[in-house]
């Protein structure tokens, strides 16, 4: 939406929310994991309730089961581009009314597109959720687009591209790496779409995709905060009860990605790059399509490898090589289809890529040849655990966890059995992890390189890869 600031965090995938100890009784019909309830509208709108009874406030949170790669061909960037709209206005509320309400009332607002959810979501004093719920359940179905509104917004969403990624060269070779990386899934565009396809949407790309899957039927709704499940369902009955489910999108059929078969690499060289860097992304399975412990392996496998000061990139090339600035890996598990495993590393003056990037495969080499130690699989595990059990401090971070796990596959009995997943993790579960999938032919290497002429005034924002959706 208007503030268009990216989130710059990467969403724990499926991290468990450990009891908080508050009992209630379910209504009936409802499934309950500790303080989390769940139940379905006669629409087919799936309701989560979060009790979180500190403070008087409440998040309240609509996910839609479509992104970036539930678009049509030629008509990449109509996710991102609808969630602009959807800030336009409908024949009960004109453009602007929502946003001055939150305004008015204290409260918070904003909206996200990934490559497989796009999210809505305000924060306010419990007392105005039924208000939430009114004007959120209204433009699900009543959204109204003036043609100027689809001029106007398309020319901020081209605004929004040119300085996000047109003038980001770390950003372009992000790009130009998910394309090199998946050969056939539309994981490979770009979630705010490619410039040239942006310029050709239209005000009937917006309402044909609206019509079809902004549908409650495709939809999770997500309240945390001081409500009950009853409070909940009077409400969510009163204002969601009343939309019609108006399509059936169907199962999420997308094209498979084809086993790799060889090692690639991108280059990009700039004026503007201040800071070189070298990151390197590997073809892994997601929460959603790994086979039984192979994804907990992994998270735990990029803990190890790339999680902080204490991982092993970090000691060995920051502590003790003394070649590199910064280093360090993800894991992104929170995808509906195969994701991706990436290391990087930024090298100090006068240390070349090729040295790092072989300094980088030697730490991985002895990892796979040497094992990992008891205490490093302690620790890792220890930090994942006490990550998921700090996410509770947050209403908004346990809405976008349920969110983000009900829309890539996932269930609330998944979230919940998280920790235990972690704790059966074994040293040799990721070592097999390492060996099966962080091998050359699943590999993208991607250089960041400054050109060798007279650099820019303006200076690159930043050259270490982030895990983000759009806003």
């Amino acid at each position: 939406m208007r503030a268009f600031a990216p989130i710059r965090f990467i969403l724990p995938v499926l991290v468990a929310i450990m009891s908080t100890g508050l009992a209630f009784h379910a209504p009936s019909g409802a499934e309950t994991t500790d303080a989390v309830s769940t139940f379905d509208l006669d629409n087919g709108l799936k309701v989560v309730v979060i009790e979180d009874h500190r403070t008087p406030v409440v998040t309240h949170m609509v996910w839609y089961k479509v992104g970036a790669s539930d678009e049509p061909p030629t008509k990449s960037g109509i996710a991102h581009f609808l969630e602009h709209l959807m800030f336009k206005g409908t024949d009960a509320h004109p453009a602007g009314e929502f946003s001055k309400v939150v305004a008015d009332i204290g409260g918070q607002e904003n909206a996200f597109t990934s490559s497989d959810y796009t999210a809505y979501f305000q924060k306010v004093a419990k007392e105005h959720l039924g208000l939430m719920m009114e004007y959120e359940s209204d433009r699900m179905t009543g959204l109204v687009l003036a043609p100027d509104d689809i001029t106007s917004e398309l020319q901020v969403v081209l605004e929004e591209r040119s300085s996000r990624t047109d003038n980001n060269p770390s950003a372009q070779l992000g790009e130009e790496l998910d394309a090199a990386l998946y050969l056939s899934h539309p994981y490979s565009r770009p979630i705010i779409g490619w410039k040239h396809e942006i310029e050709g949407l239209s005000r009937e790309d917006a309402l044909t995709f609206y019509e079809r899957y902004y549908t409650p039927n495709n939809a999770v709704l997500i309240v945390a905060g001081d409500v009950t499940p009853q409070e909940v369902r009077a409400l969510a009955e009163e204002t969601y009860g009343k939309v019609e489910r108006r399509a059936e999108p169907g199962e999420r059929l997308r094209p498979r990605e084809p086993e790799p078969r060889a090692a690639r690499t991108v280059s990009m060289s700039s004026p503007r790059v201040q800071q070189e860097s070298v990151r390197t992304a590997w073809l892994v399975p997601s929460y959603h399509t790994a086979q039984d412990g192979e994804a907990e392996a992994l998270d735990v496998l990029a803990g190890i490898l790339g999680g902080g000061a204490n991982s092993r990139l970090y000691k060995a090339l920051v502590v003790n090589g003394n070649e590199a600035a910064a280093a360090g890996g993800f894991y992104q598990g929170s995808a509906l289809d195969e994701s991706r495993f990436m290391v990087y590393s930024v090298p100090k003056p006068g240390v070349g890529l090729d040295t790092l990037e072989k300094s980088v495969d030697g730490v991985i080499a002895d990892l796979i040849s040497g094992g990992v130690t008891d205490a490093e699989l302690s620790r890792v595990k220890n930090s994942l655990i006490a990550e998921s059990v700090y996410a509770q401090d947050s209403q908004s971070s346990l809405a976008r966890i349920y969110g983000t796990a009900l829309t890539t596959g996932g269930s609330v009995e998944d979230i919940a059995a998280w920790n235990d997943g972690i704790r059966a993790v074994t040293a040799d579960q990721v070592i097999e992890a390492a060996r099966k999938y962080l091998t050359p032919a699943r590999s993208v290497t991607a250089y960041l390189r400054a050109a060798p002429q007279e650099q820019a005034a303006v200076p690159e924002s930043t050259a270490v890869p982030e895990n983000s959706a759009v806003q």
